[in-house]
């Protein structure tokens, strides 16, 4: 009786090279891909893993600088404890998460699409609404990942500069829109100048183009305070995105959700895989969801300390940015040599000089009032280097 084992699992599979078809040519990807080069994300972890002994502050990529909630440890090793049954798919639709948000963000369960992490949303917009020329509008300098998901679907992109760099322009910007705008993306607070984009504004913009889909991005809303997401209701071409890896301090278990309504939900689900949410990331976001007050307290902290770095960075001669989001813009006169020396002393900040009309800038994260204090002390220690 021969074997079930399945050949190439372990079996007598085929060798590699063995009419495998190798150096006979190869898939040929689609072809306005010809041009575009993957997201290149600049990550200090390989360094801090590098320096076991030094106490770091990750201030590059707008995390959190604290950790979760308890809560959401104690969820996590209850549903781990016990029969956990993680060789089960997670719950379908994240539908009790839904369920949870529609009271945070005060929508019915209905308009909300939980996905794995917020930058699923983003590139499930894309797919589900982007094809080959249609006009893409944004506001630039922003959130670089997203380009390459217009970039993948053939979108040919439309930026926009406002005339100050830390200003809206939201009339300039409607004139750059037209009616045979596809999508427009909206980072709100933006990443990385902190612009925002009133609700009533947004609204205006909404009503003049009624074909196009505005996307915004409201990934630092808890610390911004302010949202757009009570258009959904209004308005049938708008998608409200956020995440659960800033503020609430889970990016490693990738949660976010996305807003909008009926009509625009329907295509959107048609794309969407709802087995994509991982089983321990919904647990984790419901329990973020029960302790809302350790949250508002970190964002106190946060709101506290950007003033500490600031009027700190003032003294000594720094123009720091501050912005609605978690982090700030800092003006130095090497951002290179900068951000080296700050590595040395365990502190990562981000780069941002190499964008448009962000010449000498760093971005860095603001951590609680009591990290602050070190993360200055460090920086005075760079300062007498340069």
């Amino acid at each position: 009786m021969g074997s079930s084992e399945p050949k190439g699992f372990g079996g007598e599979g085929v060798q590699p090279g063995a009419g495998d078809g190798r150096g006979e040519g190869h898939p040929e990807p689609a072809r306005w891909l010809d041009n575009l080069a993957p997201y290149d994300p600049v990550s200090s972890l390989e360094k801090i893993w590098a320096r076991p002994q030094q106490v770091p502050f990750k201030l590059d990529w707008n995390e959190s600088t604290i950790p979760p909630s308890p809560g959401v440890y104690q969820a996590i090793v209850r549903f781990l404890s016990h029969s956990n049954h993680l060789n089960w798919y997670p719950e379908l639709g994240s539908r009790s998460l839904c369920h949870a948000l529609s009271a945070y963000v005060d929508l019915p369960p209905e308009d909300i699409l939980v996905t794995n992490g917020s930058d699923d949303a983003l590139e499930l917009v894309c797919k589900t609404y982007l094809e080959p020329g249609n006009k893409f509008v944004v506001p630039m300098p922003t959130y670089t990942h997203f380009l390459v998901y217009v970039e993948a679907r053939g979108a040919e992109v439309v930026p926009f500069y406002s005339s100050d760099l830390f200003d809206a322009g939201v009339d300039d910007l409607a004139d750059v829109i037209s009616d045979d705008t596809k999508l427009v993306y909206l980072v709100n607070p933006n990443n990385p100048t902190g612009v925002t984009y009133r609700a009533d504004r947004v609204a205006r913009l909404l009503e003049r183009y009624p074909r196009t889909l505005f996307l915004v991005d409201e990934a630092y809303f808890e610390f911004h305070g302010e949202s757009v997401v009570g258009l959904v209701g209004h308005f049938d071409n708008i998608v409200v995105t956020r995440t659960f890896s800033k503020c609430f301090g889970i990016a490693g278990l990738r949660m976010g959700y996305l807003c909008t309504g009926p009509a625009t939900m329907r295509q959107l689900k048609k794309l969407f895989n709802p087995k994509s949410v991982n089983r321990l990331g919904q647990i984790a976001a419901m329990a973020c969801l029960q302790d809302l007050e350790y949250y508002r307290n970190f964002v106190r902290e946060v709101t506290e300390a950007k003033e500490i770095f600031r009027s700190a960075m003032a003294r000594r001669g720094l123009n720091v940015i501050v912005t609605p989001a978690n982090f700030v813009n800092m003006k130095v006169p090497d951002p290179a040599r900068f951000c080296l020396l700050l590595e040395e002393e365990g502190i990562y900040v981000r780069d941002r000089s190499s964008l448009p009309r962000m010449e000498s800038y760093v971005r860095v994260s603001i951590p609680s009032v009591s990290q602050v204090h070190e993360v200055i002390r460090r920086i005075d220690r760079v300062l007498a280097r340069l």
